[in-house]
């Protein structure tokens, strides 16, 4: 027996079904008021795919900058090495500025899952140059009061200037702990690099630096945001295999030529932890 078109469809039904009532009543207070509540979803998802787009930007230029930072080890004048990343820096910044653009009004909060990867990313690779420079960790403060724009008649956020609209970007607790905690691999790839060009000092100040970062996230225990507790596992394995590094200067320093350290190091790290990587 055939059914007819359209039976065993409640969905197509209803939809078909609201969809006459809206064109037989188009002044009905209900159609009116869920018109109002799709524009509104509508404009929030739109905002919505903005911020990706752009949190999207801000990782891909702060991996740059991360990974021209780590050229630091084998260059003769690493100056002109921070200031290039500084220039990309500030790039990444007027991004942020348009996210602050975006947000103005806004509940940050709707939004922040839009764009806290590329937050996460800046705060790791603006941390790495403040540490490479002051071989010290930036503080939340220091992060954010760069973060403060103007707004232009275009529309668009620039650097503070007198006068104009003043537009801030405040980063999270909970974003600047999870950009830290991924600070400390990029730490660990610069002790190997400094080894692997005879520099045997720096790995004892990554060794300690990393224990101090790792003792403050061990107070934090659970209290602190859900991701911290998985990112803790990868920071440790970072610690372990400087330590590692350490230890084999120390004991065995004297006995290997300085241009096979780095890659005695390297062998000794995937004989640690084989499966890095694997998710």
């Amino acid at each position: 027996m055939n059914r007819r078109e359209g039976e065993g469809c409640p969905r197509r039904n209803a939809d078909a079904a609201l969809d006459r009532d809206a064109s037989d009543n188009p002044s009905s207070p209900v159609i009116a008021a869920f018109k109002v509540f799709q524009q509104e979803l509508d404009t929030k998802h739109d905002k919505y795919e903005r911020l990706v787009k752009i949190s999207r930007d801000v990782t891909i230029e702060s991996k740059r900058t991360i990974f021209l930072l780590h050229r630091v080890t084998s260059v003769p004048n690493a100056e002109d090495i921070l200031n290039e990343a500084e220039v990309k820096l500030d790039a990444v910044r007027q991004k942020i500025g348009q996210i602050a653009e975006e947000l103005r009004g806004e509940d940050i909060f709707q939004f922040h899952r839009a764009f806290t990867p590329g937050i996460q990313e800046y705060v790791e690779a603006v941390s790495f140059l403040h540490y490479i420079r002051h071989r010290s960790l930036i503080s939340l403060e220091e992060i954010n009061a760069r973060l403060v724009f103007m707004k232009t008649e275009k529309g668009s956020a620039e650097d503070l200037q007198p006068g104009g609209q003043v537009l801030t970007f405040q980063v999270t607790p909970s974003d600047y702990l999870l950009g830290v905690a991924d600070l400390t691999g990029e730490l660990m790839r610069m002790c190997i690099s400094s080894v692997g060009n005879g520099d045997i000092d720096t790995p004892f100040q990554l060794s300690q630096f990393l224990r101090q970062i790792h003792d403050g996230f061990s107070y934090i225990g659970n209290t602190g945001p859900y991701e911290v507790s998985k990112k803790l596992h990868t920071l440790r394995q970072s610690l372990g295999k400087v330590e590692d590094a350490c230890y084999a200067l120390r004991v065995r320093g004297s006995e290997i030529p300085k241009h096979m350290l780095a890659d005695v190091f390297s062998s000794r790290t995937t004989h640690m932890d084989p499966e890095e990587g694997v998710v």
